[in-house]
């Protein structure tokens, strides 16, 4: 059987129906305090903190990725890279408006890639923010590449030599992973179910990607523009390694050119959590 057996090409480029998401002020808190925000204009509701802007298409965005793979690397999938452009930051009391499509599918060594776009619109009429998810499904097969690769965003291998401008330590809870799947509304049993986190091959529960590019997001906003988060207009990270609950990690900032900064996310005992992380401002 050919290595493609089983994907369906034929859904690259198609954008799946639109989905409606009200965002309250009450979901927008519920999600800062699931991911320890110390932001005071996100813990209080003025608006949603960065990540929280996954929610509205969440469903949408697995439901187009997981239409390209076959049935049985559907629970094999891992957040590979996220890349967040934000227009302006969600607020509560608008509707957002979202569509996604599976753009690209790549073999790699230890598995496939699958990219996907999503844009998010609200009800205002204005483009609120565009993503490029990639999932990585563990252990499929899928000989070379088609359609569109990821945006890039790599880390400067020169910035190495250099000191970071802050280290960032911070911790995750025993509970983190509950809390995050309630208010982000992401049930994957990987992330809730020891035994079934151990069936699919990983050392238990670990934490949810997005939750840790989250807390990443805290920690460089608070070194780059503490007073106003609104100023943020990009966050793109690749998941080098699940973190578990419990789990201490660091990062460290770089500044890398006019209103971007690079970064990088490592546990205690020096394992990468995420590369080639970047974040852009506005002046």
């Amino acid at each position: 059987m050919p290595e493609n057996a089983g994907f369906d090409l034929a859904q690259l480029g198609v954008w799946g129906d639109e989905v409606e998401f009200e965002v309250t002020r009450e979901r927008v808190v519920a999600y800062a305090e699931a991911t320890n925000d110390p932001t005071s204009q996100h813990l209080d509701g003025t608006y949603a903190p960065p990540v929280f802007a996954i929610v509205p298409p969440f469903q949408l965005m697995a439901e187009r990725t997981m239409a390209v793979v076959p049935d049985e690397l559907m629970m094999r999938i891992l957040h590979g890279e996220h890349d967040f452009r934000f227009r302006r930051p969600i607020e509560p009391g608008e509707t957002i408006i979202s569509r996604a499509r599976a753009v690209g599918v790549a073999g790699k060594s230890s598995g496939v890639t699958v990219t996907t776009q999503i844009e998010c619109r609200s009800n205002r009429g204005d483009l609120v923010n565009e993503q490029f998810f990639v999932g990585f499904f563990r252990g499929g097969k899928f000989d070379g590449q088609v359609g569109e690769a990821p945006p890039e965003h790599g880390f400067d291998p020169a910035l190495s030599a250099r000191e970071p401008a802050e280290r960032v330590v911070q911790k995750f809870d025993e509970d983190q992973t509950f809390r995050y799947s309630e208010a982000s509304g992401d049930p994957m049993p990987i992330h809730l179910d020891d035994e079934f986190a151990k069936q699919m091959g990983l050392p238990g529960i670990i934490i949810h990607g997005l939750c840790t590019m989250a807390f990443t997001s805290h920690a460089v906003l608070g070194h780059a523009s503490p007073a106003d988060p609104a100023r943020l207009t990009r966050l793109a990270v690749r998941f080098s390694a699940p973190a578990r609950p419990r789990d201490t990690i660091t990062t460290a900032i770089w500044p890398s050119g006019a209103g971007s900064y690079s970064f990088q996310t490592t546990k205690d005992d020096g394992q990468a959590v995420i590369k080639d992380g970047r974040a852009e401002f506005a002046d």
